[in-house]
Order: structure tokens, then C-alpha cells, then sequence
């Protein structure tokens, strides 16, 4: 990808104002792409207001966690069913609602049939693409089941008013030290899905992971995401929706805008705001005005694209409180120190360890968020379950070698284990 990123003024757009991107967007502020630039429009009143009435629009919701228990949001049900509520109320309705992944927080049936009875309550048809925390364990057999129809049904794309929608999976055989990747397979059925329509379509894809390089170091971006837009290049308009990142950024690279939406459940830091990303607390009273939807407009035979951000309308929001927290497990005593690896801010802490065959070693998980401890290497012994705050996961190596691995879900983090 080429390009130099511009901010509302048409300035380069440097890292600190790239902190600031998300900012740019909140209730009140209108998004609209013309030619492939993007500007912000002051509305007034309502966004629809501001919309021509022959637009098609939808609206996007993404990163719900229905599962997540702690601070700042125990209750992310109530202000998923809050976002729901906001976009029934709207004076005009959607055609269709797209949520762009991290239905649930750990993959559980209760959590997807929770987020489902929540979400039908929109009573417009909804399309789904997966979170890396809604594929874990069976490769998002039981997600692709639930919300698109078939467990194989792993990508697939749909017409509309003109307009070529793509809903892609980049979540799926994530590499150790990676970012989202897409795969041959996929990448490969994109190329023929796009084959045949011509230039002026506009296209809109959406995935879950960014598909641009926007902070690499938090494994926010996708490894394969170049080939993907090398097909889009072509033509004038397309743009690309993503959640992950709990926050607003946009991007445009020629024809092409890039948008990351808010979560209905909690806020994360603005890239290397802090010392890892994860769940961001913040005061209750607060909480709401960090969370969102997205609204979009389509013009096609314009070629023109709004989109309008708003916050959760206010309301009893979630109390967080300590109860709801799962308490870190306690530090085992000083001689078990070099046998345990700490899961905190996104790291495990110490990266490299030695112990002795016949040795058992044990994760802590110390985060917010739910990580896991998968081997890098083909046949490996290490293959735990999701760990939620305080869990644990043992082994006992028998074998001495070298031992990598990864979280297969923050699949920048990584790790090994020599075993003398």
C-alpha cells in the first residue's frame, strides 16, 4: 500500500493526529466521500436530515463481547440492547444492520443465543463477519452456524441497490508474531467474486480486523491485506468497515476509505496510548459516550458515501463494579516463580523461560481480555482453552527442546519454552 494519510485540512497527517482521529468523529459530525475523499460536515439536527432521501442506508454495530464481565462494562447486554433500541428509534429505517465481529467475548452458545435475541430485535436483516473472539476453539464452526446460515459459510458477499457488498474473514489460522490474514482460499474466491463487475460499482467491504497497517505493533492491521486491495484497486469507489479496535479511525488511500467503528461494549486506548490495548476503564458515568453505531449512506449512481457517528443515547449505564472483576490469581510462593508465565498487558512476561524436563509450567492469565497458549509448531503439545481473567494452563514437558508459541487470538503475542 502507497499513499500519504491526510487529515481534515488536507495536511499530512502525522502520528499524533492520527492519535487524535478518533476525536474527529462523534455525535454531530457527518462523513461523506465524494471522488474518494472523505470530509467532515457539521449537521444539523438529525443525520438523516442531512442524507438525501433516495440514499440507501445501513447502519454498522460491531464488538459487542456479550460474555464480558468486568470493568468498565459488566453488563454489555444492556448497552448492546441500548444500541439496538437507538437504531429502532431512527426516523428512517435501515435497509440492513452489518456487524463487524466480537459478537461474543469467548465463544460460548449462551453468549452467541444471547447476542442473537438481542440483536433480532432490530427487526432488519443482519449480516455478520467474525471477531477473533468468536472463532475460538472450532475455527468459528459454531459462529458460521449461528449467523450465517452454514459452518462453511465462512465469507461471502451480496448485492444491494446497486451497490457489492463483502463480508470477508480475517480471524481465522492466525500466524505466531502476526496480524489478521485472510489466506489463499479466501483471497483467491475475492478475486472471482469481483471479476465482471464493472469499475463504477461502488463496493463495500467488511471484515473485522483493519485492512490497513494502522498499529502494527498491537496487531491491529492484516498481513495479506495488500492483495486483497490490489483487486479493489480498480475501482472508484470502495470502502472498507472494521471494527477491533473499539474506537473511530478513518483513512483514505486513493479511491479507497477505510472506517473502524465503536464497540457497544467498552472503549480501547488510542494506539500506543498505553502500554498494551485491551478493555479501557473509565468512569461509569462516562462509558456511554464511548460507545457507538455507525450510520451509512449510499448514493450509488453519485458515488458518494456518508457516514454519521453516534454515541449511546444516555441512560442508566452499567455500573463497574469490583464484584463483577474475577480477582488475578495469587502469586504462588517465590520457588514456583520461574515455573509460572505471566499473561499481562498483552504479554507474556517472561517471553523466554528454561525449566527441566518433567517440570510443570503454568500461564496466569492477568488481563482484562482472554487469551490463550497455542504452539507455533506443527504437532505441539501446547493447546489451551481460551483463559479468561485468573485462569490458569499447566503442562508438564517431557521432551527437551524448544517450545514456541503464541495467543491465537493476539497472535502478536509470543513466546517459548526451553526444556533442558
Amino acid at each position: 500500500m502507497t499513499g500519504t494519510d491526510r487529515d481534515r485540512n488536507d495536511a499530512p497527517l502525522s502520528r499524533r493526529s492520527l492519535l487524535k482521529c478518533a476525536a474527529w468523529s462523534g455525535a454531530g459530525v457527518l462523513w461523506v466521500m465524494q471522488g474518494g475523499v472523505l470530509k467532515a460536515v457539521d449537521l444539523i439536527g438529525t443525520a438523516s436530515a442531512a442524507v438525501p432521501g433516495d440514499s440507501l442506508s445501513f447502519v454498522q454495530i460491531s464488538d459487542s463481547h456479550i460474555g464480558f464481565n468486568k470493568e468498565p462494562n459488566p453488563s454489555p447486554q444492556t448497552t448492546l440492547q441500548s444500541a439496538i433500541e437507538q437504531i429502532r428509534a431512527m426516523p428512517s429505517s435501515p435497509a440492513f444492520v452489518v456487524h463487524t465481529g466480537d459478537v461474543s467475548h469467548l465463544s460460548k452458545a449462551q453468549e452467541f443465543d444471547d447476542a442473537a435475541r438481542i440483536i433480532d430485535g432490530v427487526g432488519r436483516p443482519v449480516h455478520y463477519v467474525p471477531g477473533e473472539h468468536d472463532v475460538i476453539g472450532d475455527d468459528g464452526a459454531a459462529f458460521f452456524a449461528k449467523f450465517n446460515g452454514r459452518a462453511d459459510r465462512k465469507w461471502h458477499s451480496f448485492d444491494y441497490n446497486g451497490a457489492h457488498f463483502v463480508a470477508l474473514a480475517n480471524v481465522l489460522n492466525l500466524q505466531a508474531g502476526g496480524l489478521g490474514r485472510l489466506g489463499d482460499e479466501q483471497l483467491e474466491w475475492l478475486e472471482s467474486d469481483l471479476k465482471g463487475r464493472t469499475a463504477s460499482t461502488p463496493i463495500v467491504v467488511l471484515a473485522h480486523m483493519p485492512l490497513w497497517a494502522l498499529y502494527p505493533q498491537w496487531g491491529w492491521g492484516t498481513d495479506d491485506a495488500a492483495r486483497a486491495l490490489a483487486y479493489l484497486k480498480r475501482f472508484g469507489s470502495v470502502t472498507v468497515l472494521n471494527g477491533h479496535i473499539h474506537q473511530v479511525m478513518q483513512k483514505v488511500e486513493g479511491h479507497v476509505q477505510f472506517h473502524t467503528a465503536r464497540s457497544t461494549a467498552f472503549p480501547q486506548p488510542a494506539p500506543g496510548a498505553a502500554a498494551a490495548p485491551g478493555p479501557m476503564r473509565v468512569p461509569a458515568e462516562t462509558l456511554r459516550s464511548m460507545l457507538g453505531l455507525s450510520s451509512v449512506a449510499l448514493r450509488p449512481h453519485l458515488r458518494e458515501l456518508a457516514i454519521s457517528e453516534s454515541v449511546l443515547s444516555s441512560g442508566v449505564a452499567a455500573a463497574a463494579t469490583a464484584a463483577a472483576t474475577t480477582a488475578p490469581a495469587a502469586a504462588g510462593p517465590a520457588a514456583n516463580a520461574s515455573r509460572t508465565v505471566s499473561i499481562s498487558n498483552f504479554t507474556f512476561a517472561p517471553t523466554a523461560m528454561s525449566v527441566r524436563a518433567g517440570q510443570e509450567l503454568t500461564w496466569v492469565n492477568e488481563d482484562d481480555a482472554p487469551h490463550t497458549v497455542v504452539g507455533s509448531d506443527a504437532g505441539s503439545p501446547l493447546k489451551s482453552p481460551a483463559l479468561d481473567t485468573g485462569d490458569r494452563y499447566s503442562v508438564t514437558l517431557t521432551r527437551t527442546g524448544i517450545y514456541r508459541y503464541f495467543c491465537s487470538l493476539h497472535p502478536h503475542m509470543t513466546g517459548s519454552i526451553e526444556v533442558t
